[in-house]
């Protein structure tokens, strides 16, 4: 399986990233199939070869999380809701509703 993840290049702690295609189980900086984009998250600045990308992504390739992400920013895939904001979000709501019965027990009892 093709993938789109981020290869990292640059000295210690100034690390910048290229947008690579590559297979699934090669190395994080192994030898890419091909190279797609540029990503510095210093600056925040994204550079895309955006047919490269959406002939990889017709292709089947699969984006990583951080690759998805960059992607959405850039407006080439649309923005989806993760599982886990929907379980984060269903967690808050359900501990929002128990502090709230807790301070009303509270209340109860103080008066």
């Amino acid at each position: 399986m093709i993938k789109l993840r981020l290869k990292r290049f640059g000295k210690k702690r100034e690390a910048s990233f290229r947008l690579v295609a590559c297979n699934s189980t090669s190395r994080r900086d192994g030898r890419p199939l091909e190279e797609i984009g540029f990503y510095n998250p210093r600056t925040k600045e994204i550079r895309l070869d955006t047919e490269a990308v959406r002939t990889r992504l017709q292709q089947g390739a699969q984006p990583t999380n951080a690759v998805r992400s960059l992607l959405e920013k850039g407006g080439l895939i649309e923005k989806t809701i993760q599982p886990a904001e929907i379980v984060g979000k269903l967690k808050q709501a359900a501990a929002r509703e128990a502090t709230a019965k807790a301070k009303s027990k509270v209340a109860e009892a103080g008066a």
